[in-house]
């Protein structure tokens, strides 16, 4: 098996397509997933806002039953297969960007199969934060509002962004996905190529570039998490 993925034939046919293809494939990837990750956050950022602030005992309580519905339907998305997914929200994404198949359209199914998963990370991320400095800040008779922007996301930045690197490797893997029903990138190269056509060597080097661009993403969002880390000095 070994000998035919490495044979002088297999070599240049995946040369020849590392140059043809690879390199917009790359960028659809690139594209799809920064796309992806900033809809999914300016999604998910209030929701994850409202899971901790809409509490009871939070500081913008909130009727129980929304809360509870919200918590429902974040759970429901986040509980369905990304495939099928894909599959269900064809409607949409023709609704949104006119066609089901495509680039563009695998970011309908990416954002709501992510925001979901945004938000609970958003949630995680302000649970973390000191109660006391919450209760200072409505001591001084900030509204909650202003709890919210100054004092919630300000402190909770570090660990959001490492949430968020955390989102974008994931959704970085659903781009691959996307692929098997018509998503660009390099997951549809090593479909295409690597599964439908047995040329393996293409599957093993479009994997390998999404392995590195996975790399990239979580060590500038490590970097960007310790340098605004405030309790770490620099």
């Amino acid at each position: 098996m070994f000998d035919k993925i490495l044979s002088p034939e297999a070599v240049s046919e995946a040369l020849t397509i590392m140059v043809e293809e690879m390199p917009f494939g790359l960028w659809e990837t690139f594209y799809v997933t920064v796309v992806s990750t900033i809809a999914a956050v300016i999604i998910g950022l209030p929701l994850g806002v409202l899971l901790v602030a809409g509490e009871k005992d939070g500081i913008l309580p909130l009727p129980k039953a929304f809360m509870h519905i919200l918590n429902v339907v974040i759970n429901l998305l986040r509980s369905i297969p990304f495939l099928l997914l894909m599959i269900m929200v064809f409607p949409l994404a023709r609704l949104i960007v006119g066609t089901s198949v495509g680039t563009t359209a695998s970011i309908v199914p990416l954002v709501i199969a992510a925001f979901p998963f945004v938000a609970r990370l958003i949630e995680s991320s302000l649970r973390e934060i000191n109660p006391n400095i919450i209760e200072a800040a409505q001591s001084m008779g900030a509204s909650p509002i202003q709890i919210i922007i100054k004092v919630m996301i300000p402190e909770s930045v570090p660990s959001l962004i490492s949430n968020i690197t955390i989102a974008i490797t994931t959704i970085l893997g659903y781009t691959a996905m996307s692929g098997i029903i018509g998503g660009g990138g390099l997951g549809k190269i090593a479909i295409n190529y690597g599964y439908y056509r047995y040329k393996y060597l293409v599957m093993i080097i479009a994997v390998i570039i999404l392995i590195i661009l996975v790399q990239l993403f979580q060590s500038i969002g490590t970097y960007l998490a310790v340098k605004l880390d405030k309790r770490i000095k620099h």
